[in-house]
């Protein structure tokens, strides 16, 4: 019978574990916990810029804003998005420098 609960018990801790998206207010507050870690976070698109094959778009989610280095394409402008990457300091891009950031590794537009 214990083993019968175990089961979906475990499986359900698993996958509520990496569900929660990081608040980017505290990777700003706690830049060096989150430094080179990978992390989720989500809120919408407050500027973007683009190129062919590279660009950098800021994220807003309420209690702070956040650059991400993309490689992929940016999302358009105030599209809601969800975003997993890891967090680096220190970044600069041509002749301007980025603080903290996230380099993502994917985005999902959300509808």
């Amino acid at each position: 019978m214990k083993k019968r609960l175990l089961a979906p018990v475990l499986a359900s801790a698993f996958f509520l574990t990496g569900c929660g998206a990081t608040k980017i207010g505290r990777i700003l507050d706690e830049p060096n916990r989150y430094r080179n870690r990978n992390v989720t976070v989500e809120g919408r698109v407050d500027r973007s810029f683009g190129a062919i094959v590279t660009g950098v778009y800021q994220v807003d989610d309420g209690s702070g804003k956040l650059y991400v280095l993309s490689k992929g394409g940016v999302p358009r402008t105030g599209s809601k998005v969800k975003v997993k990457g890891r967090v680096q300091q220190g970044i600069t891009l041509g002749s301007r420098s980025y603080g903290t950031v996230l380099t993502e590794d994917s985005h999902r537009v959300q509808y």
